[in-house]
């Protein structure tokens, strides 16, 4: 822990549904220390897992729900693949798409190639609240980083990707749209 988070603890994140103007924002973070990169990231985390799931939940949806339908917004992976996508076993995978299914939000069809492997997809319901939910969401991330230059925007977003892209090689998971 660094001095640094006494000064804002993980609970004293500002209301997400209150956007500051630009210039109050940059005010404020002028004052505030610089929260480091472990600190920083953790902080940026809990406030957007708490958006998401905040927009999981009007929507009735677990946030391995929310994943599972975004996995399926440009792919349809055998079963194995989307448990390697989401982080899950076997019997959770298998137990998630059956959930999902009851729902009419997802389908498991035999895949043509190995009738011993099924793939799913998102039915057009899944589909729609996937898009819904993901308006929903990248509104929020727009309102969190309104204090952001488009440059700034940029450069995180591409930091982010690298991020995020070398943690999926690491796991073996192809992160490109339609990659299985």
């Amino acid at each position: 822990m660094t001095s640094s988070e006494g000064a804002r603890p993980a609970s004293a994140s500002a209301p997400a549904s209150a956007p500051a103007s630009a210039s109050a924002s940059a005010s404020a973070s002028a004052s505030v220390a610089d929260l480091g990169l472990v600190d920083g990231l953790a902080q940026l985390t809990f406030l957007v897992h708490g958006a998401l799931a905040e927009i999981a939940a009007r929507q009735d949806l677990s946030m391995i729900q929310v994943r599972l339908l975004g996995v399926l917004r440009d792919r349809e992976p055998a079963m194995r693949e989307l448990g390697r996508l989401l982080g899950l076993d076997k019997s959770s995978v298998t137990g998630l798409v059956d959930r999902a299914q009851r729902r009419g939000l997802v389908v498991r069809e035999a895949s043509a190639t190995d009738r011993r492997s099924y793939r799913v997809s998102a039915t057009p319901a899944g589909r729609e609240l996937a898009e819904r939910v993901a308006a929903e969401f990248a509104e929020r991330i727009d309102a969190f980083a309104a204090a952001l230059t488009g440059d700034e925007r940029r450069l995180l977003a591409g930091l982010a990707t690298r991020v995020v892209t070398a943690d999926a090689h690491r796991h073996g998971v192809d992160l490109r749209t339609g990659g299985s």
